[in-house]
């Protein structure tokens, strides 16, 4: 008897409370993540500011929040994929939660810089598998769309941390930053509980009774199921065995190599962009001699465009494509940021600064979030987005040391002429080796096995 697959009950399912309630469970651990990685801008500020901490030091907690995110982005891939999204999401926000209240309460730089490097294994892990999870629940019809209000939701702590810092820290100091964070975690880690494991995966690992369990609780919501299966047989699937398990040498297989190349120029690029220079603005303006107060406000208005990024890419992402959108809004953004670097007051680089935002979070959207993910089937989906997510933690760990020298050397303009070199490039990759994504089951973006290469059972096995 033919039976449908997982994919095709979630793929025909129509937009329901299911979705939406799926998307503010991932959303709001992703939320409390990244307020987490970007109050470090109006932290090191401050700290710079009273001397708690020195330029050097900076660099040091930054380059340790990097590190702790490269090995929580390669853990959440291998766990997620041996053990579920369910499991890897839980745990790393328990670590989110409790490394934050243990920040809080840091008697030194020393100590704040230690404990950032575990929180960073949360950081990393939480970032890594909230994309790739939405995305193997939503249909691809408006697959692109789910993603850019996921990442419309988590880059708006960009915002909600520049307003943070600009009114808790000189009134209370840093200290209440990272305490929001830990609580407003362990809220969350409390309310996810229930949420279900990724039917997709769980047919991949051959769970198919849970599949099927989940499933009909999803259909539930809508009615039941939408389709009597007898009306469409000759689209059901005949087999539902699990995938063959497949070990990280497939992503370096001559069938997936330059999708794993692609993926991580994008992951690198994005990254060094926005930790490499948007962390350090606030340490900037204060070398400048702005003051606490004024480089907060400064830094606060910029980032009030980072939530406009995530929603022109849900105009953009199932209209004119992922790849094209990705592409335009490359080159568009380093336009921005070799404008930035002659523009000649601090108002007109607010105003500069306020689009560069806006674009870099639209590349967030397009590239990291929605596309990256989509480049890898459900088998190694984690393992793929985690290996490029650690591709970019691991240049972010170094760029914070060549931020500093390049700054003493050339000031902010010798940092952002690497950087838009940087943007050109995944610009003119994307376009000439990407592929077209949008409106397609995840099941047809996978690569085509040639001579038996993409599927080896027992090849490094993880």
């Amino acid at each position: 008897m033919l039976r449908y697959t997982a994919a095709q009950r979630l793929d025909r399912l129509p937009n329901c409370p299911f979705h939406r309630r799926i998307l503010l469970l991932i959303g709001a651990g992703m939320f409390l993540a990244y307020f987490d990685a970007m109050l470090q801008g109006s932290v090191l500020g401050a700290l710079a500011a009273t001397r708690w901490s020195t330029l050097n030091s900076n660099a040091q907690f930054i380059s340790a929040t990097f590190l702790g995110m490269l090995i929580g982005s390669f853990l959440a891939g291998v766990l997620g994929d041996r053990y579920g999204r369910r499991f890897t999401w839980q745990v790393n926000l328990l670590i989110i939660g409790a490394t934050s209240l243990a920040a809080a309460a840091a008697p030194s730089m020393a100590w704040l810089i230690g404990i950032r490097l575990l929180m960073g294994f949360g950081l990393g892990a939480e970032l890594a598998i909230g994309y790739s999870t939405l995305t193997e629940f939503v249909p691809p019809r408006r697959r692109g769309r789910w993603i850019a209000l996921l990442t419309f939701i988590t880059n708006s702590a960009v915002a909600v941390s520049a307003l943070a810092g600009y009114f808790v820290i000189p009134a209370l100091g840093w200290r209440p930053m990272f305490a929001l964070a830990g609580v407003g975690a362990l809220v969350v880690w409390r309310t996810r509980t229930n949420m279900p494991e990724s039917p997709r995966w769980l047919e991949a690992t051959g769970r198919v009774d849970e599949a099927d369990r989940v499933m009909a609780e999803i259909e539930a919501e809508v009615g039941g199921a939408l389709v009597d299966p007898s009306l469409l047989a000759s689209t059901a699937s005949d087999s539902r065995t699990p995938e063959p398990r497949v070990g990280l040498a497939v992503l370096f297989s001559r069938a997936v190599i330059r999708r794993t190349l692609l993926g991580s120029l994008i992951t690198v690029t994005i990254n060094v962009v926005l930790y490499g220079l948007l962390s350090w603005l606030p340490t900037f303006l204060v070398i400048e001699r702005l003051g606490v107060s004024a480089s907060l406000r400064y830094t606060m208005l910029m980032s009030l465009g980072a939530p406009f990024g995530p929603l022109i890419a849900y105009l953009l992402a199932d209209r004119t494509g992922r790849r094209v959108s990705l592409a335009v809004a490359s080159v568009f953004a380093a336009g921005l940021g070799a404008a930035y670097a002659v523009v000649p007051s601090i108002q007109v680089a607010t105003v500069v600064g306020f689009f560069l935002f806006l674009s870099l979070y639209l590349l967030v959207a397009l590239g990291m979030a929605s596309y990256v993910p989509e480049l890898f089937p459900t088998a190694y989906r984690l393992r793929g987005a985690g290996v490029c997510m650690t591709a970019g933690r691991a240049a972010a760990t170094v760029v914070p040391w060549f931020t500093v020298w390049a700054y003493q050397r050339g000031g902010i303009a010798a940092i952002l002429e690497v950087f838009c070199g940087l943007l050109l490039f995944q610009g003119l990759a994307v376009l000439l080796f990407g592929i077209d994504t949008e409106n397609r089951p995840l099941e047809e973006l996978a690569p085509e096995a040639e001579a038996g290469e993409l599927i080896e059972p027992g090849v490094l096995e993880a």
